[in-house]
């Protein structure tokens, strides 16, 4: 029975080491993500990270956690724009239906296929699914 808290309590410990890895990884983040502090104010909270690593974290989260939370977000947004951009760009490259008895017509009026090419044309757009 020991051995099972001995185990918990290990557990617990490792937990907040993660959670303190974590957070101090994301802060460091946030200093070289912020455009708005320059070159010596990031080599101070990067300093004051190495030193005492704990309280700076909680003074960067208390005096700039704002800011984290809105670079983040702003982060998000780009990238959800920059994947409905590439979603968009391929959906314009498929056809549909309507486009293709379209260019098929305009080859049937060109001379360039005859009527059963169209109609053959025609009937592949028509089955495709949309």
């Amino acid at each position: 029975m020991n051995n099972f808290w001995d185990f918990l309590v290990w557990l617990f410990w490792f937990y907040i080491l993660i959670a303190c890895i974590w957070i101090f990884i994301t802060v460091i983040i946030d200093i070289f993500r912020d455009h708005t502090l320059n070159g010596w104010a990031k080599a101070l909270w990067v300093l004051f990270l190495v030193i005492l690593p704990f309280l700076a974290a909680f003074i960067y989260l208390i005096a700039r956690g704002r800011g984290m939370a809105e670079r983040s977000a702003a982060t998000q947004r780009e990238q959800l724009d920059e994947t409905s951009d590439y979603i968009r760009s391929v959906a314009g490259t498929t056809t549909s239906a309507t486009s293709e008895i379209e260019s098929a017509k305009r080859l049937l009026d060109s001379g360039a296929i005859t009527q059963a090419e169209f109609d053959t044309l025609k009937a592949n757009a028509l089955r495709t699914p949309a």
